[in-house]
């Protein structure tokens, strides 16, 4: 069953290395990551959720590079026994968050397209969480990338009040909340936690966990947010 949930956004500037001169600018929001990733320390089995342009699963390992923004470092997926298939970029930030905050669980990964249909992700996480006695889920998604006049969608007034609805049902645990995220309007606001988010709701049914939100704010534009469920 579920056992604990991590929710972070996956912005390759998370990553010191990447982020360069700006890494002192994401400082507070890496620190809220790892400290909710390190929460899942006590799992059975942690599984890594994000959006790939394809669908897939990784359960005897995987790598990702961080190549395609200029740096020569690769991560993998802590205690996955081979290499395995290439991470797709959300994937290989879970990973890095792994690593970084030492949490050395076995570890699986999934891909969800961001257009899949709610069912679908209720489904999938209902499955995750009957994988292990203890499951851990690293949830990694977006919010709205329509928050400012400078952020890649431009501004969208609604952007602001979608991402605090999914404040407070990261807040407050609440899996029903999530599961009702409407599909198109996220996507017109460029939200593309929302898949993630609501394989967490699924995975989270009758699990009676607690709320944390650990960080909320747009910075660049985007809606980032950081929160447990334990």
């Amino acid at each position: 069953m579920l056992a604990a949930a991590a929710v972070c956004p996956c912005p390759p500037l998370l990553v010191p290395e990447v982020a360069a001169g700006a890494a002192a600018e994401t400082a507070g929001l890496r620190e809220a990551c790892l400290a909710a990733v390190r929460e899942l320390a006590g799992a059975d089995l942690v599984v890594v959720v994000g959006t790939g342009e394809r669908a897939g699963v990784w359960t005897e390992g995987g790598a990702g590079s961080l190549r395609r923004y200029g740096v020569a470092k690769a991560v993998r997926l802590p205690l996955g026994g081979v290499d395995g298939p290439e991470l797709p970029p959300a994937l290989t930030v879970g990973a890095w968050l792994l690593e970084e905050a030492g949490v050395r669980v076995p570890t699986h990964a999934v891909a969800v397209r961001p257009d899949t249909a709610a069912e679908r992700l209720l489904g999938l996480g209902r499955g995750l969480a009957e994988l292990a006695d203890r499951v851990g889920l690293l949830v990694l998604g977006d919010g709205s990338a329509r928050r400012s006049v400078k952020a890649p969608g431009y501004l969208d007034e609604r952007a602001e009040e979608h991402d605090r609805a999914v404040a407070r049902a990261l807040a407050g645990a609440d899996a029903a909340a999530l599961a009702g995220l409407d599909a198109e309007l996220s996507a017109r606001l460029m939200a593309e936690g929302r898949a993630p988010w609501q394989v967490l709701a699924g995975a989270a049914e009758g699990a009676a966990l607690s709320g944390e939100l650990r960080y909320e704010d747009a910075p660049y534009g985007v809606g980032y947010l950081v929160a447990s469920w334990r």
